[in-house]
């Protein structure tokens, strides 16, 4: 069982930058991929990022390649994701999650096995 505790959001301006983290308890695998999601208010939770926890493999949507980089600790069990020149359509709740047996693409929501709690990132225009 894996528990996913995200931290790090918060309000920031138009152009600014957050660096959200998320800690995990007990065992991540080598096979695991671990990524971020995001859910605006009224929308679909959608895809941001991911990592692979065997090869460093990253992953990005669109919207946020260029802006976002996402990176892990395998020594602390951590997955952060760092968020530059942040826009007001990034605003939404931010979620971790972890996939415990990849065999689907790093963005299908439903391929994920456990998820955080979310946290709050809001960008003011």
């Amino acid at each position: 069982q894996v528990q996913l505790v995200e931290s790090g959001g918060g309000l920031v301006q138009s152009g600014g930058s957050l660096r959200l983290s998320c800690a995990a308890s007990g065992t991540i695998y080598s096979s695991y991929v671990m990524a971020w999601f995001r859910q605006a208010p009224g929308k679909e939770r959608e895809f941001v990022a991911s990592v692979s926890w065997r090869n460093n493999k990253k992953s990005y949507a669109e919207s946020v390649k260029g802006r976002f980089t996402i990176s892990r600790d395998a020594a602390e069990n951590t997955v952060a994701l760092q968020m530059n020149a942040l826009k007001p359509e990034d605003t939404a709740v931010y979620y971790c999650a972890a996939d415990d047996s990849p065999d689907s693409p790093p963005s299908a929501i439903s391929a994920y096995d456990y998820w955080g709690q979310g946290t709050q990132v809001t960008v003011s225009s």
